[in-house]
């Protein structure tokens, strides 16, 4: 049986960021486990950032996210494209979201978040849930 891969949501990567509840988990996936970081969550961890931080806080979490032990998803091909498309034309999800587990599904990862949103897709996509902010 092959090693699984975690696929880490925005909303993982700002838990660790941010030290909230739940970063020790995320902590430990990316010391030990295979690691994916689709683009939409470099896109989405950076314009977050420049909107609550400063561009130079927005500059060097990019620059983190990118030496983090993971591989990035930069490309989105056909299968991934409509996968997100069906999951966006039936389920209330952003489109990020959408496109984000799609690569999830797709590459047989667990998607790991803490965005209630996406448990809209269980049946589809393997999950971990992080602890909710209270």
């Amino acid at each position: 049986m092959s090693k699984p891969k975690y696929l880490l949501d925005t909303s993982a990567v700002l838990t660790f960021l941010e030290d909230e509840n739940g970063a020790d988990r995320v902590e430990t996936l990316l010391r030990q486990e295979d690691i994916l970081l689709p683009y939409l969550v470099l896109l989405e961890t950076y314009y977050i950032t420049r909107q609550e931080e400063t561009a130079d806080v927005a500059d060097k979490r990019y620059a983190l996210l990118k030496q983090l032990p993971s591989t990035i998803l930069w490309d989105v091909d056909e299968p991934t494209l409509l996968t997100a498309g069906r999951f966006k034309a039936h389920h209330r999800l952003s489109l990020a979201d959408a496109i984000i587990a799609a690569f999830a599904l797709r590459q047989g990862a667990v998607l790991v978040h803490k965005d209630p949103e996406l448990e809209a897709l269980t049946e589809f996509v393997e999950q971990e849930v992080l602890p909710y902010k209270a």
